[in-house]
């Protein structure tokens, strides 16, 4: 038989059951129709619809809690509400802003503030602070045949100098014009570096070396001779301005740039260069327009014992 008619069969007996109603399901109706193979395909039949759910399993519509409120305030720590005094109307917005000063009621006795605690009554410490102790520095000196004298402390603002000296002369009776006044450790510097510059005028030259002209060695000043800038070592007496040389039998030879290949030219480069290993701060012709014609040695001190030699 072919496969649609076993269908219509199957179809056909399905519907005879139904109209049967309970009492007819039997197991000889159950039983395969007269024709119909027991391996035929079974038709689906839908899924029975869930039983209704109980109304007391039901969930309950969300009801909105109500946000909670803050606790009463205590009645005694209630704060009397007082209105803010009327400010008048200014043009001038700082004066507007500023309330108007209580006044304490006719005859009322103003208390007195309380007193200053013992701890702050004490006046303020001043800041003090020990000089160097340079005795070593000046025995040094000594052997290294400068003639000087101590000075008392210069004391003027930001500037000044603990104990300065004022040195007339270095080794060799080597004139120092005018006399300088520096700390001693500047002043070791220059007498060191003196040495040099003799055997580079005995070498390059051919004469002995007899005096520095001096042009600048303590004075209060800025930088540059610029008020606003940062204090000069000079301020110190820290510092020394070299202008020129002297010699005994030839002319003196200034701090300027002279012809190069000379016997000038090489000496000036080689003092030059030579201070550079005593002061940590060399400037001169080259470096800018204030050194021009002069070098400028001071003994500042910089970060990591760095120089500037220039």
């Amino acid at each position: 038989m072919p496969l649609r008619h076993r269908l219509a069969t199957r179809l056909a007996a399905a519907a005879i059951l139904a109209l049967s109603g309970p009492g007819a399901l039997s197991g000889a109706a159950l039983a395969e129709p007269r024709g119909v193979p027991s391996d035929a395909t079974a038709i689906p039949m839908p899924p029975p619809e869930p039983p209704q759910r109980p109304p007391e399993l039901a969930t309950p519509a969300p009801v909105p809690a109500e946000a909670p409120r803050p606790p009463e305030r205590p009645p005694e720590l209630s704060v009397p509400t007082t209105s803010a005094p009327a400010i008048p109307a200014s043009t001038d917005s700082a004066k507007a802003r500023e309330p108007e000063p209580v006044k304490p009621p006719e005859g009322a006795e103003v208390p007195a503030p309380p007193p200053r605690p013992a701890d702050l009554s004490a006046p303020a410490l001043a800041l003090t602070v020990a000089p160097v102790d340079d005795s070593a520095c000046r025995r040094r000196l000594e052997r290294l045949g400068a003639r000087f004298e101590p000075l008392p402390a210069i004391t003027n603002g930001q500037c000044g100098a603990a104990k300065p000296l004022r040195v007339t002369a270095l080794a060799d009776d080597l004139a120092l014009t005018p006399p300088v006044t520096l700390v001693c450790s500047a002043a070791e510097s220059l007498a060191r570096w003196a040495t040099e510059a003799q055997v580079a005028a005995e070498r390059d030259l051919g004469q002995p070396l007899k005096g520095l002209t001096i042009g600048t060695s303590y004075e209060c000043r800025g930088q540059n001779h610029d008020p606003d800038a940062k204090l000069s070592e000079h301020s110190f007496a820290n510092g020394v301005d070299v202008m020129g040389f002297t010699f005994a039998s030839r002319p003196a030879i200034s701090v300027l740039a002279a012809p190069e290949g000379t016997p000038e030219a090489t000496f000036l480069a080689a003092v030059r260069g030579r201070a550079c290993d005593f002061f940590r701060t060399v400037l001169g012709p080259g470096s800018d327009a204030a050194h021009a014609n002069h070098l400028h040695l001071d003994e500042r001190q910089r970060n990591a014992g760095h120089r500037l030699c220039q």
